[in-house]
């Protein structure tokens, strides 16, 4: 049995991770595998990576799961909550307070400059956390041809969709995976009905939860999920400023998904930052807090594996063909060789996506001085 450890160790140290977790759900595992395992000794080695396998195959953030279900383990759902409301929170102030600065009246041109400097890079972070996830989705596939043929179509299928009908992207990635698991001879049940809400609030919480509870593949996958409804439907927010919410969710710390109250934001302040926020996360504490006792089972469980295998390489399709997306939303020449740049950075010398969009950040400052557009 792990030990008790106290409410407020757990505030304390799951708000640390919180505030210093820049970087994405590597940096994230990492802090967690260093306090939990390796100076605190609360879980072992075997439980942490148990605890890593069974997350990924949730939708939604993992890295948020995996603090969520740490914290759980070390004391019960009070812990659990705490820990996962610590972890979220201290980025969720950061990127809400970037938003009213970057979002609200006229920011000053280095700031414009800097936000579009970064932007430009993410369609590159966007291809870089694609392709990382191909191998370990490829080996799944199996060794037989008409698997790898298979997983080939289920990747086209993703991307294919995220380009030209992002806002039912969702249907083709559990389509993917029923499919999947139906060839494996594993019956699928039936899906539940989907229905839009009505209104701005009604929409907004509509977008968060598809963030939430029906992303597969990685904190990437939102972005075709959200652009859709962001820019193309409700035109909360223009493509350049979309591009700044996402490089926003990057460089702040915490989870990715962060971005989505950039978008809740755009569409109803600061009360729709929050709310999008809210819904976006709580399927995670839903999915953690009261199923992680189940999580031995659907790790074993040969249909979800199957779902898995379907469904995992149509969200990389998707990441990929978000990335087009982005790329086509780059309104300024000088921004192509900052994009071409981080494209280097990433893909050819491995370097780090926080580096990247912070350098990209600088030169986007440059370009503003320089007399350059940058609104």
């Amino acid at each position: 049995m792990p030990p008790v450890v106290p409410l407020r160790t757990i505030a304390l140290q799951w708000l640390r991770i919180g505030v210093t977790g820049f970087g994405g759900p590597p940096a994230h595992i990492s802090l967690l595998r260093e306090l939990c395992v390796t100076r605190r000794g609360w879980v072992s080695e075997v439980e942490f990576e148990d605890g890593v396998a069974a997350t990924n195959l949730l939708p939604g953030p993992a890295s948020t799961q995996l603090a969520i279900l740490l914290a759980r383990r070390l004391r019960g759902w009070p812990g659990g909550l705490l820990g996962g409301v610590c972890f979220i929170v201290p980025g969720l102030v950061v990127i809400l307070g970037l938003s009213v600065l970057l979002l609200s009246g006229r920011p000053a041109r280095p700031v414009l400059g800097a936000a579009a400097g970064a932007g430009a890079a993410v369609a590159a972070v966007a291809v870089q956390a694609g392709t990382s996830l191909v191998p370990a989705s490829w080996r799944r596939a199996g060794a037989g041809r008409s698997g790898r043929y298979r997983w080939i179509g289920y990747l086209l299928a993703g991307g294919i969709a995220a380009v030209l009908i992002g806002p039912w992207l969702v249907l083709v990635l559990v389509g993917a995976g029923i499919v999947e698991a139906a060839v494996g001879g594993h019956r699928p049940r039936r899906l539940p009905a989907l229905a839009v809400p009505l209104g701005s609030i009604g929409a907004v919480a509509w977008t968060a939860l598809k963030v939430g509870a029906l992303s597969y593949g990685g904190g990437f996958v939102i972005i075709p999920l959200m652009r859709a409804d962001a820019v193309d439907r409700y035109h909360w927010l223009s493509g350049d400023q979309f591009l700044y919410a996402v490089a926003l969710g990057q460089v702040t710390p915490g989870p990715v998904v962060q971005t989505v109250a950039v978008v809740g934001y755009a569409a109803a302040g600061i009360g729709g930052g929050l709310l999008a926020s809210v819904v976006a996360f709580a399927p995670s504490f839903v999915f953690v807090l009261g199923g992680a006792r189940h999580f031995d089972r659907l790790r074993q469980n040969k249909g979800v594996q199957a779902f898995l295998a379907g469904a995992g390489p149509a969200a990389i399709g998707a990441i990929l063909g978000s990335a087009l997306l982005l790329g086509l939303s780059v309104p300024h020449l000088w921004q192509l060789p900052v994009l071409a740049g981080a494209a280097l950075w990433l893909l050819a010398l491995r370097r780090g996506v926080v580096s990247a969009l912070l350098g990209a950040a600088a030169l986007g400052v440059g370009a503003a001085l320089a007399g350059l557009p940058v609104g």
